[in-house]
């Protein structure tokens, strides 16, 4: 073997102890942060699995949390990276398309027959933050530093968990985009989600008086809903070159309007020549045409603590589906809770 071989093996050799060192030093973190939300109250709430309540005040099954410290704990992020935030079932899937097809038109023109929309969903283009650090648990995680700018992640973590670079004050910290929903069609279309993924596991459904006790208490995935929401409003109105924030209604009444406010906040305003386009982005994007593709009827995506199927992901999506739903005493209760926690913060019911 000659000199430089053997010189080629050793460099080799150190970046394979290198990456053994740091397999082992993420698994003790992920260890940790397991153990740690193992130890923490866990309330009987409005889930398919069991939730535990954050020292912050915030509820979320183990994945989600150890992922969201593993997030705080490690993290960098880059003033180019753009962050979507949402309550689950908040629109979330509908935002993560519409900022994909906004920022990636150049390469990817939302008329094209090769969209990647056609191979793939929107969860799998803008991934959630928090899954691809849970990687951990196996002692391996991405290097999200080689992904090319702008980055796009997604999460459903309050404002106080994001990590620190995020948010960072002073300092560039990211873009985030945020989405809210009424809370009535939130809670309905969260309680119709939790039961197909409580029925995939054998378990008796919800029912939604159950389901609405706990909602309107906070005992909900990422909830409480209203301080979720309430975490994301004032960082909206101090710095709104920073933090957008979106109502899920207001959406759907003008969305060519929202993706061009969406497209001049990331910094990739229309131009000239691109007259039309933010329209094919939301026919791209529609509900009724994202629900229909191979890509999204078939197939699981996954998510901290299982696989979901692509096909739950789509639902109705409407405005004031809550109506079908919930009785009047039921929909009193979250109008009651509502007006309660968001009088004062100059935030108009929902």
């Amino acid at each position: 073997m000659s000199a430089m071989s053997s010189c080629r093996q050793s460099v080799a050799e150190q970046d394979a102890d290198a990456g053994d060192a740091q397999a082992e030093a993420n698994l003790q973190l992920y260890n940790h942060f397991t153990n740690l939300v193992s130890s923490l109250p866990s309330p009987n709430g409005l889930t398919h699995s069991r939730l535990f309540l954050h020292g912050q005040g915030w509820h979320a099954t183990q994945g989600a949390m150890v992922g969201s410290m593993v997030a705080s704990a490690c993290f960098s992020a880059r003033p180019t990276d753009i962050m979507v935030a949402t309550l689950p079932k908040s629109g979330t899937t509908w935002i993560k398309a519409l900022l994909y097809a906004t920022v990636h038109r150049g390469e990817h023109p939302p008329d094209a027959a090769d969209h990647p929309f056609h191979t793939l969903g929107p969860h799998e283009c803008i991934p959630f933050l928090e899954l691809q650090l849970y990687n951990y648990k196996t002692g391996r995680v991405p290097d999200l530093e080689k992904l090319p700018d702008p980055r796009l992640f997604a999460t459903h973590v309050p404002f106080v968990a994001l990590p620190r670079s995020v948010v960072a004050s002073p300092g560039p910290g990211c873009k985030v985009v945020y989405v809210c929903r009424d809370p009535k069609d939130t809670f309905v279309s969260l309680w119709h989600f939790i039961n197909k993924l409580r029925a995939k596991k054998g378990m008796e459904p919800l029912s939604v008086e159950f389901a609405a006790e706990q909602f309107c208490a906070g005992v909900s995935p990422l909830g409480p809903y209203w301080e979720h929401v309430l975490g994301y409003w004032p960082a909206h109105l101090a710095r709104p070159e920073q933090v957008l924030f979106f109502r899920y209604e207001e959406m759907q009444r003008d969305p060519a309007a929202h993706v061009r406010r969406l497209s001049e906040f990331v910094g990739l305003p229309f131009g000239a020549g691109e007259d039309g386009t933010a329209d094919a982005i939301v026919r791209l994007c529609a509900f009724e045409r994202m629900s229909e593709l191979g890509a999204t009827k078939d197939g699981k995506t996954e998510m901290l603590d299982n696989a979901v199927d692509n096909s739950f992901f789509f639902r109705r999506g409407v405005v004031g589906d809550w109506m079908n739903h919930l009785s009047p005493e039921i929909a009193q209760r979250i109008d009651a809770v509502t007006r309660s926690k968001f009088q004062g913060y100059g935030l108009i019911s929902l």
